[in-house]
């Protein structure tokens, strides 16, 4: 049966050049209304970990939730989602320091930027900012990371960066280690803690 994940793949190869006349198919069938476009796969996880706490079946609202592989794909993504491709609603997360491609990329493509939300520095800083970095070490104790997080802090150009900057750090330090805490920090949110770039995106789908 097709799903989501499948369209979502079609995307991404028509996005790497590929032929989009599967990803067409998949959106009419599923009946796809909205493309959720974000940087990374840590961000996809955060997102998705967020509406699963919701009981939000995003799929079953047509809803796709996208990882491009980084922000300075977003002029395509949103060429061949949006108005000029498919004609779905965008919406999305942005990194403050990656704004300018956002802009530039979803003016070309003619997409309102009203649905997409900044996060300061990344997500990840945005949810341990909202946790609170004593919270987010316990997080890592019951992970089993602490003597991992332990030997990173001793090295030297760790010594004099805060420790909301070091933790943020220490996450990128290994292969899909950003993606596991960011399903961990937001199943650690309390409803009222979510970070509002992340809340209010879910908010307005």
């Amino acid at each position: 049966m097709a799903d989501m994940r499948a369209f979502r793949d079609e995307v991404c190869g028509w996005a790497a050049g590929g032929p989009g006349g599967a990803a067409r198919d998949l959106a009419v069938r599923l009946g796809v209304r909205t493309a959720v476009l974000l940087e990374g796969p840590s961000d996809l996880a955060a997102v998705e970990a967020l509406a699963a706490r919701g009981s939000r079946d995003l799929a079953a609202e047509g809803v796709c939730v996208v990882s491009m592989g980084g922000a300075m794909s977003i002029g395509r993504y949103a060429g061949l989602l949006g108005p000029p491709g498919l004609g779905l609603r965008l919406a999305g997360l942005c990194d403050e320091g990656e704004q300018r491609f956002y802009d530039r990329g979803l003016k070309r493509a003619r997409v309102p930027l009203r649905g997409f939300f900044v996060c300061v520095a990344d997500l990840e800083d945005e949810l341990i900012r909202a946790l609170g970095t004593a919270r987010v070490e316990e997080i890592v104790r019951a992970e089993g990371d602490f003597r991992a997080w332990q030997t990173f802090l001793c090295q030297p150009a760790q010594h004099d960066r805060p420790r909301q900057q070091q933790l943020r750090r220490f996450f990128g330090t290994k292969k899909g280690r950003k993606i596991r805490y960011g399903r961990l920090l937001v199943d650690a949110l309390a409803p009222e803690q979510t970070p509002a770039p992340l809340h209010d995106l879910l908010t307005s789908l």
